[in-house]
């Protein structure tokens, strides 16, 4: 393990000393909306993917029974995002960003005639709809701004840079987007700025919530709410460094802390018991620390992204006993699968412009970059005291073509596979997508 991070930190830096111009364009869509007062924007996926593989329950536990299933495909809009902006002036800024996933959530009313007539509500579908950011600015100068509300959680490459036209998958690179909340948002207050060749962000935001930790997904959903209010009995503190000393590259930090332990609804696994003495988990505090490197490479027509997670959860084995109980509560919100102590994610992609090398399309900016992509990641490694599932490591390699018709639009062609452990079956699939980012006003 420390040798992937130590071999993706050697090839990061190879990449920093080819480097010999600035880039001037912003990492962000949020960046790109400058001189209006009102900024109107967005982006959005479409996806089509055929799987080669099973899509069982079951594909791993009882891999040999699922070894030659038929293929399955899906259409897909991963996200559809509106974003709205507003300077009232005198440094007073607002920013919303509502997020479509999967088309949205849909209900709908219809009358049983097989129940006598009676009257149903129903879901239709599962998509989501998500408030992403909302917030109020306050920009006192360049290198200090405080932002108050709901915000995005700059941890990892993929969440500081999640638009669509920062990545050339088809979707969110898998690993980060596996382990860690993507996109992680939430309600909290913001200082950044940006001093010469950095650019600095330090929150206070809600804590994550451990009861809904799990194997598949480690910290992923524990920024969710399962109720109209995130509750907020512990805090989380996130702290994020981005160089651009080196022209062309851009090299990033950043981090989590907090606890995860009675974060959660109702608060009553913490305190005195009625005859004085302290609860029994008073002592399970499950604190969460999360640590990243990103880089982000774009110059000589290539373009190089690269990122390396890796994460701690305290109290992991107490953590799973508490959760098995109260998951299995009736309609209970709550996870029962286990976490582990720790997740891993590493990935690194890189593209060339195919494209550079004609004259007259470099003048009509069209791009075509042939990207590879390959990455690892586990989201549970466990503590001596728990079971280990040899299925949740993953490698995983991407090929295939960015077409770029006009700067704003992507068409995304790849193949890809995962490749895990020799008792159970690998996972191909082709992903073909298009995708839009940028501002109308």
């Amino acid at each position: 393990m420390l040798k992937r991070i130590l071999l993706f930190l050697t090839i990061a830096l190879s990449f920093a000393s080819m480097a010999s111009a600035q880039e001037n364009v912003g990492d962000s869509v949020m960046d790109h909306a400058k001189g209006n007062r009102l900024s109107v924007g967005g982006y959005g996926e479409v996806a089509f993917s055929r799987h080669f593989f099973s899509d069982n329950v079951y594909r791993y536990t009882k891999a040999d029974q699922y070894k030659n299933d038929p293929s399955h495909g899906r259409f897909d809009i991963p996200h559809a995002v509106i974003y709205l902006g507003y300077d009232f002036g005198k440094g007073w800024t607002m920013g919303t960003e509502i997020e479509f996933e999967h088309t949205g959530t849909g209900t709908s009313v219809e009358q049983e005639f097989e129940e006598a007539g009676e009257w149903e509500q129903e879901v239709e579908k599962g998509g989501e709809v998500e408030l992403e950011q909302f917030w109020i600015q306050k920009s006192l100068c360049r290198g200090l701004n405080l932002r108050v509300g709901h915000i995005v959680v700059p941890v990892g490459l993929n969440n500081a840079h999640h638009e669509p036209l920062h990545f050339f998958t088809v979707y969110r690179p898998e690993g980060e987007n596996t382990i860690l909340p993507s996109t992680w948002h939430d309600t909290g207050i913001s200082l950044w700025g940006r001093l010469k060749d950095f650019r600095y962000e330090l929150q206070v935001i809600a804590g994550l919530d451990a009861f809904q930790f799990g194997r598949d997904n480690w910290v992923k959903k524990g920024a969710g709410s399962a109720f109209e209010y995130k509750v907020a009995n512990k805090y989380g503190f996130v702290a994020r460094v981005d160089n651009y000393t080196i022209p062309g590259l851009r090299i990033g930090v950043s981090g989590f802390y907090g606890k995860s332990m009675h974060n959660t609804y109702p608060h009553d696994m913490e305190g005195e018991n009625a005859d004085g003495t302290k609860k029994s988990n008073n002592n399970v505090k499950g604190q969460v620390a999360i640590g990243s490197i990103d880089f982000t490479f774009n110059r000589f027509n290539w373009i190089v992204r690269g990122q390396a997670d890796y994460g701690y959860v305290g109290d992991a084995a107490a953590i799973n006993i508490i959760k098995r109980t109260r998951g299995k509560i009736s309609n209970s919100p709550y996870s029962t699968t286990p976490v582990g102590q720790n997740a891993i994610a590493i990935g690194m992609e890189a593209g060339y412009d195919l494209f550079s090398q004609f004259a007259k399309l470099r003048q009509q900016a069209q791009k075509c970059y042939v990207f590879g992509r390959y990455e690892y990641y586990d989201s549970y490694i466990p503590t001596t005291e728990q079971q280990d599932y040899q299925f949740t490591k993953k490698n995983r390699i991407a090929l295939g073509l960015n077409y770029y018709p006009v700067p704003q639009i992507a068409v995304k062609a790849e193949f890809s596979e995962r490749f895990l452990k020799s008792q159970y079956n690998n996972e191909p699939s082709v992903n073909v997508g298009i995708a839009y980012e940028g501002f109308f006003l």
